[in-house]
């Protein structure tokens, strides 16, 4: 498994291309998914673990009114992208919609994938969480779901 990290700070150019950072491409590979994410996100996944996300997807009940929402949430909004050779994608318009993206873009390694957000959204939200960090840890730490 390929893991992201770090954060940076691009701009869309006038066809809305995206160059991913150098340091995440290896880990990409010449293509990735991107979908619909939390938080008013992009997220773009190596295909590998793209194929991951679907398997665990497929598993939730269909019975489930909240299964099938979350599925269609995240699966019809996924297109398939290529690097050029420049590293850059082409965000398609409807998802550039979707996370409200404007010329300056964050983009962020998440562990098993890579975020893309507009950069006024991301500053809101990181400074939101890094304020509630210690919350956040100790409602963590007292589910028992982190052990730091």
């Amino acid at each position: 498994m390929t893991i992201f990290t770090g954060e940076y700070r691009y701009s869309l150019d006038e066809k809305k291309r995206l160059a991913i950072p150098s340091k995440m491409r290896q880990g990409l590979g010449a293509k990735g998914v991107i979908t619909r994410g939390l938080d008013k996100c992009l997220y773009l996944f190596t295909t590998k673990e793209w194929e991951v996300m679907v398997g665990q997807i497929s598993k939730l009940p269909l019975a489930g009114a909240d299964s099938r929402s979350f599925a269609r949430f995240f699966l019809t909004g996924a297109m398939e992208v290529n690097l050029d050779n420049l590293g850059r994608i082409l965000i398609p318009d409807f998802l550039k919609k979707y996370a409200n993206l404007t010329r300056k873009v964050v983009v962020a390694g998440v562990n098993n994938h890579i975020e893309i957000w507009d950069e006024t959204k991301w500053q809101e939200y990181r400074d939101k969480t890094e304020n509630a960090s210690e919350e956040i840890a100790e409602r963590l730490y007292g589910n028992k779901e982190l052990n730091i």
